[in-house]
């Protein structure tokens, strides 16, 4: 099976940055999408941006020229570089990646467990 690990989240200020990492682990044969999606108390999840196997990007209108993504195949990980946090990007963030694993390359969709971010002051 395929794990997926997050970490890099915690509290910071309104106007600071944080780095959200996560590493996909198991029996990987390829990933083609990651991304991270985010779900504050009361709303449902939502996505905050994704990246291609070809490094094509996606963005939420909310976090276009804050937010980064981007991706280490060789280590089959996905960060997650935030700027100029807000109050309301405070959420728990989780990791999702799609590929095959295993010498059958089953497909897989995976989530993490996710990672608190709190913006406040």
């Amino acid at each position: 099976q395929v794990q997926l690990v997050e970490s890099g989240g915690g509290l910071v200020q309104p106007g600071g940055s944080l780095r959200l990492s996560c590493a996909a682990s198991g029996s990987i044969f390829s990933i083609y999408a990651m991304g991270w999606y985010r779900q504050a108390p009361g709303e449902q999840r939502q996505l905050v941006a994704e990246i291609a196997s070809d490094d094509t990007t996606n963005y939420a209108d909310s976090v276009k020229g804050r937010f980064t993504i981007s991706r280490d195949n060789a280590e089959n990980t996905v960060y997650l570089q935030m700027n100029s946090l807000k109050p309301e990007d405070t959420a728990v963030y989780y990791c999702n990646a799609d590929g095959t694993y295993g010498t059958t390359q089953t497909w897989f969709d995976q989530w993490g467990q996710g990672t608190q971010v709190t913006v406040s002051s």
